[in-house]
């Protein structure tokens, strides 16, 4: 086994701890886990906050997350999952605008300074300690950032727009 490369080796830790954690918060808007509230619940907050439709947009913020997070780990067709996570934290940088950019007053940092850095692995590529690079980068390949990250840009616009719409008030009749 050759010298360990740092630079592969800094890859792996920001995949798997990025990954680790986006992974654990979608499991509690899916499946509960740790505290959270399931679909169910996530369905019930995403209502709240204006999200059209609630169920679907609670499935889509918990796949991004849970999904985009555990491919990240594993570093498996990196570019999608970067993109599927850095979506998901895009809807959540809207949820959270209104309150500022601070986490202490729920604003957005946290799921922005998350998102900007699943955008950077799935730009930069998983490293050598990668399923990726075990299967001879199958799942990532060059046309597949561009691919991967548009897509993430049209649902997350379409998903925060949708909100957006359902969040303006009707014109009161006379």
């Amino acid at each position: 086994m050759g010298c360990v490369n740092r630079h592969d080796l800094g890859l792996l830790v920001l995949r798997v701890g990025t990954g680790a954690v986006l992974a654990a918060h979608g499991s509690q808007k899916l499946a509960g886990w740790f505290g959270g509230g399931g679909v169910e619940g996530t369905t019930a907050a995403m209502e709240a906050m204006g999200f059209r439709p609630p169920k679907h947009s609670a499935i889509a913020a918990g796949l991004g997350e849970a999904g985009g997070g555990a491919l990240l780990a594993l570093g498996l067709a990196t570019p999608a999952a970067g993109a599927a996570a850095a979506g998901a934290m895009a809807g959540a940088v809207a949820v959270h605008a209104p309150a500022g950019f601070f986490a202490q007053g729920g604003g957005y940092e946290y799921p922005a300074f998350l998102g900007f850095t699943a955008a950077a692995i799935g730009l930069t590529g998983p490293g050598r300690y990668s399923v990726d690079h075990a299967t001879g980068h199958a799942f990532n390949q060059p046309w597949m950032v561009a691919l991967a990250f548009a897509g993430s840009a049209v649902a997350a616009a379409a998903v925060v727009g949708k909100r957006s719409r359902a969040q303006v008030p009707e014109p009161e009749e006379f």
